[in-house]
């Protein structure tokens, strides 16, 4: 689609990511607009997955263009394809559909490839150091980082030696690929970052096949750059890794690159959202599943009656900008209730009933009242409501010893039923 067709689209208000693809597209940077969501397939998604989702089809839907799904599946061991199957079957009900489904692992030859390139160029080097180790060399906010004694091995040690990692030779932990650029950068992400680590587990999708995988700050920007993607939109912790994504991104990818923009993530008060320790509930028997009603994931939310609608509107409600904020979740209930209230039938019950005998009603004499399901749909239809002498009422509605201030039904008392 042209530029001019793009803009043609875009005349709802706008937040400032949608600025800055008006700016980019203003100034020709890119001619189409293109965005994916990749949740990593460890667990069920929750609310504040939903602001993502809303946000990345959402700009799709605004510039009439394309929105991918990618799983990030670069852990396997914590990964599953019950949790593919659910954050596929979460978007689908929140009501919107991705272009192209895609995985993080379909891009392995081509990541490990980039890997392969970076040492070519001097910008990767195999490491011995351990974890511990690589924590002290990096330094501190306050004090640069020192050199790995192995930064400098040769090109073609690094070669044999990354490929005698692929090939299983050393353990877990004994050996990792790491970038080349700046141990003294004010950015502790740009220390020299692990790319790539040893890790024996089968993956859902690949098998056996590796026992390297890449690091998330690598696979990401190029997973990106391979599917066309023109802006990454991620969430505000991303904010100081975006020098690593265009590092990246400018060292294996020629042509046109992504444009990682921040937003910031929904915080909500009183709401564990922490897959760890949802996972944690979960395998404890605490809650009866991801799904549970008292979860704040997506599809416990559904089981407990909240409308895809309301939680659309509640995404767009509390906007979308830079700073950090904590949303009551008083203002969710608000857009459930708003929701239902628009669009639920209406539907009596009596759950803890007594009965009501009205002593001057004929005994014989029953009316049928017809009661509409909605006061502002005629299309829902009506119901049949039988009144005669006898009725239930709550318990609650009636009180032989009214308590101070009761003005429901006691003796002596005069109410209306409705």
């Amino acid at each position: 689609m042209a530029k001019d067709e793009i803009k043609e689209e875009n005349t709802a208000p706008s937040n400032f990511i949608e600025d800055f693809i008006d700016e980019d597209l203003k100034e020709g940077v890119y001619n189409r607009v293109q965005t994916r969501f990749p949740p990593e397939p460890n667990g069920y998604l929750h609310i504040g997955h939903a602001k993502a989702i809303c946000i990345n089809f959402g700009v799709k839907e605004k510039y009439n263009g394309v929105c991918n799904l990618r799983m990030d599946d670069t852990n396997p061991t914590k990964e599953d394809t019950e949790y593919v199957d659910a954050i596929k079957e979460d978007i689908e009900w929140l009501g919107f559909k991705w272009d192209n489904i895609y995985f993080a692992s379909d891009y392995f030859d081509f990541l490990y490839e980039c890997a392969i390139k970076l040492i070519k160029k001097g910008k990767a080097y195999v490491d011995d150091l351990n974890s511990d180790e690589i924590r002290e060399y990096r330094g501190t906010l306050t004090e640069p980082g020192k050199n790995s004694p192995y930064r400098d091995r040769s090109v073609e040690e690094n070669l044999d030696l990354f490929a005698r990692m692929t090939k299983g030779e050393f353990k877990t932990g004994e050996k990792v690929l790491r970038a080349k650029i700046d141990m003294a950068s004010p950015n502790l992400n740009m220390r020299d970052p692990i790319i790539y680590r040893i890790l024996f587990a089968h993956h859902h999708r690949t098998g056996d096949k590796w026992c390297v995988y890449p690091m998330y700050d690598f696979a990401h920007p190029l997973s990106d750059a391979c599917e066309k993607v023109t802006h990454s939109l991620c969430s505000l912790e991303f904010e100081n890794h975006r020098p690593l994504y265009d590092w990246v991104c400018n060292e294996c990818i020629d042509g046109e690159k992504p444009r990682q923009i921040e937003f910031a993530r929904m915080n909500l008060n009183y709401t564990l959202t922490s897959k760890r320790k949802c996972l944690k509930l979960v395998q404890d028997g605490i809650v009866d599943g991801w799904n549970d009603p008292r979860m704040a994931t997506i599809s416990g939310m559904r089981r407990r009656g909240y409308p895809a609608e309301a939680i659309r509107d509640f995404c767009e409600r509390i906007g979308v900008s830079k700073a950090y904020s904590v949303i009551d979740f008083a203002m969710l209930e608000s857009c459930v209730r708003d929701n239902l209230n628009k669009n639920a039938k209406r539907a009596m019950a009596v759950i803890d009933p007594i009965k009501l005998i009205i002593d001057n009603y004929p005994e014989d004499k029953v009316e049928e009242l017809e009661v509409a399901y909605h006061p502002d749909h005629d299309e829902f239809g009506s119901r049949t409501i039988p009144f005669g002498r006898e009725l239930w009422i709550e318990r609650d509605d009636f009180m032989a010893e009214p308590i101070s201030k009761y003005r429901r039904l006691f003796v002596g008392n005069e109410v209306r039923l409705y």
